[in-house]
């Protein structure tokens, strides 16, 4: 089976060629048989992936350790689960897990493209197939997850044991999908400067894409910090780690091509600059699998530290990004710039968004990669953190926030401000009201406090209120009001619940950082702590046994208001034997929207136990409030608008047809 998975491998490469040469010979030429050639190539080779990729699950699954990549990352003891998750928790794998959601992605196109012109369609395969191409070539030249060891070791060397976790079944696919599922708009991007023609259908067409890779990317980001947040025993939830940065930059600049996709499909207009960020937005995508797996960097997220694979992907990232930039800037100039608008409206509201996101983007891509160059000249080492980003990145986001709830009650063409602000009183009421509440009773010493649950207020109120007004609430009789909100687009609905997740996740990270405590201190078994209004007991160290680790596991007892056990929360120092690896296990108890989160430290001679505690107000709504984003993504999706696309004409009949043909 083995064998059968490097084979399907290699053949899935060399259909990847014939998807980037026919199609697109065929485009050229005109030739309606070689663009045909492209979708069943397309399905086939993603077939052929999914094939190689089962393959090896299936070595990790049974334990085969003649495979050179299960040997490096798994264990005969391991649970099933993590034997499995084990395939894409390794360098090779995710590799392999990277291309099979390209060729996913592909075989969407190949399959549900049919109203696309063939030109297009065939274009778009072939870049498709390119960039499948150079990762295949990249995979079997220098990160065969099918190397042989001969002999077969008798045991594994296990996984690293901070990615034995439930985390890590989420987190990789839904960053891949997020980071991969740009592809599609990168390669509509090309097919149409290939072709020298973009109009507002293709705006329609690529516009599902984004907003499937902008869905997947949120959600991948989320479990990320989640699972950095539990798992790692720190208490935090954004590092500004650069691989963290590689993965943020992608999502904000696929929110703004998400908003610039709007403009052109509504409007015609903001098509060059559309295009231009498709390309950068998959650009920095392949910037990220560069920094993760190069060898430049020294993390906890880092794949691979061969230079040899950095030097490859660094030639892939010339090749697409060079030669994507170099065609755009032959193209553009041809191109039309699109619709005009009025700066006070819609599209102005969008435009403003744009220059907010991609400065921002910009700034972490300076803090992400100023400490490379300065190595790479100088051999100096030095350091941005987060006081960089907290300077730069935040006053930028902080205007545009606050411009959020304008744009969606703004009209097209020409909007009028004043009107919008009138509507948005009941917000801005609300937000004032949750600044003054926060000032006088929570927290009188922090201006950044009130303003910061000010700021999520007036996003989440923001967003009811573009519901409200759309609804003519206040307007009309009640019966019609709620015909009306049943009524609305999904892609309304789609946008208050992204822009309230927005809000909510504001509000989660204020409350954490403004109104979250903690305490560090050694207890004994039997000694109790207040923290934050709650009281904690420790209740001692008890020795477990896992199926691949030891551990020595700490019973906190929550006490409750009489005097009872309201709840029992654990953590635990785990010993991976095979790895000779000690992880830190989180104890984290949820109330509300808040959490009690404690880990352990080391033991001291007297038997004594170092323990950290935090209480983080509001914390869940960090994640909750992407969740919410997500789920508007997929409302908006759900818009019959960009479900059905841009349909094919139909052919009048012949009787009517004028006598110059149909144009």
């Amino acid at each position: 089976m083995v064998e059968t998975g490097h084979f399907a491998l290699v053949l899935a490469f060399v259909l990847s060629l014939v998807q980037t040469l026919v199609p697109l010979i065929g485009a050229r030429t005109g030739n309606q048989r070689l663009m045909a050639v492209g979708g069943p190539v397309t399905v086939t080779g993603f077939a052929l992936t999914a094939l190689s990729f089962a393959a090896l699950a299936g070595a990790y699954a049974s334990s085969d350790f003649s495979v050179a990549s299960v040997w490096e990352n798994s264990h005969s003891l391991q649970p099933l689960i993590y034997k499995i998750t084990g395939t894409w928790g390794n360098h090779e794998g995710s590799m392999l897990l990277w291309v099979l959601i390209l060729t996913f992605f592909g075989a969407l196109v190949a399959a549900f493209g049919s109203n696309l012109p063939a030109t297009l369609r065939a274009n778009v395969l072939a870049v498709q197939g390119a960039i499948g191409a150079t990762f295949f070539l990249f995979i079997l030249a220098t990160s065969n997850p099918f190397t042989r060891l001969n002999p077969a070791p008798i045991e594994g060397r296990d996984l690293n044991p901070i990615l034995q976790d439930l985390g890590l079944a989420i987190h990789p696919p839904f960053l891949y999908l997020g980071y991969v599922g740009f592809s599609i708009c990168f390669s509509f991007s090309v097919a149409a400067l290939i072709e020298g023609r973009i109009d507002a259908s293709w705006a329609r067409w690529v516009r599902p894409w984004t907003l499937v890779a902008w869905m997947f990317l949120t959600g991948g980001i989320a479990m990320g910090s989640y699972w950095a947040y539990y798992e790692l025993g720190w208490g935090g939830f954004w590092f500004w780690d650069p691989v963290e940065n590689a993965s943020f930059m992608p999502w904000l600049a696929g929110t703004a091509l998400l908003h610039s996709a709007i403009v052109m499909e509504k409007r015609s207009a903001l098509k060059i600059w559309t295009l231009l960020l498709a390309i950068l937005t998959f650009s920095l995508s392949l910037l990220g699998t560069f920094l993760v797996r190069s060898g430049v960097l020294t993390s906890v997220h880092a794949f691979a530290t061969d230079p040899t694979r950095g030097v490859f992907i660094l030639c892939i990232l010339t090749l697409f990004i060079g030669g994507s930039l170099a065609l755009f800037a032959l193209r553009a100039p041809r191109l039309t710039a699109g619709g005009l608008f009025h700066p006070i409206s819609r599209e102005g509201a969008l435009v403003l968004n744009n220059l907010f996101l991609t400065t921002a983007t910009a700034t972490v891509l300076v803090g992400t990669l100023y400490p490379l160059a300065v190595e790479a000249l100088s051999g100096g080492k030095i350091s941005v953190g987060a006081p960089f980003f907290n300077l730069t990145f935040g006053p930028l986001m902080l205007p545009l926030l606050v411009v959020v709830p304008f744009g969606p009650l703004l009209a097209w063409k020409r909007g009028d401000v004043f009107a919008v602000a009138q509507r948005l009183m009941a917000a801005f009421a609300a937000a004032l009201l949750a600044m003054l509440v926060t000032g006088l009773f929570i927290d009188g010493a922090s201006v950044f406090a009130a303003l910061g649950v000010g700021l999520a207020f007036w996003l989440v109120c923001g967003a009811l209120t573009d519901l409200a007004v759309k609804s003519g609430f206040g307007n009309v009789a009640p019966s019609i009001m709620l015909r009306r909100f049943a009524g609305l687009p999904r892609s309304v609905f789609g946008t208050a619940l992204a822009h309230l997740g927005l809000g909510l996740t504001v509000l989660g990270i204020v409350g954490t950082l403004c109104f979250g405590t903690e305490k560090i201190l050694s207890m004994h078994a039997g000694e109790s702590v207040e923290l934050s209004g709650h009281t904690l007991r420790f209740e001692g160290l008890y020795p477990a046994q896992g199926p691949n680790y030891s551990e020595d596991r700490g019973r906190f007892s929550l006490i409750g208001a009489d005097g009872g056990i309201a709840a029992e929360i654990t953590s635990a120092k785990r010993f991976f034997p095979v790895r000779q690896m000690t992880t830190t296990e989180s104890g984290i108890e949820t109330l509300g929207f808040s959490q009690l989160y404690l880990s352990l430290g080391d033991e001291g001679t007297d038997g004594s136990v170092v323990v950290r505690l935090w209480w983080k107000p509001l914390v869940t709504l960090i994640w909750g409030g992407a969740f919410v984003m997500m789920a508007g993504a997929a409302m908006s999706l759900l818009d019959r608008r960009l479900r059905v696309g841009a349909p094919s004409r139909r052919r009048k009949p012949a009787a009517t047809m004028p006598s110059a043909g149909v144009p």
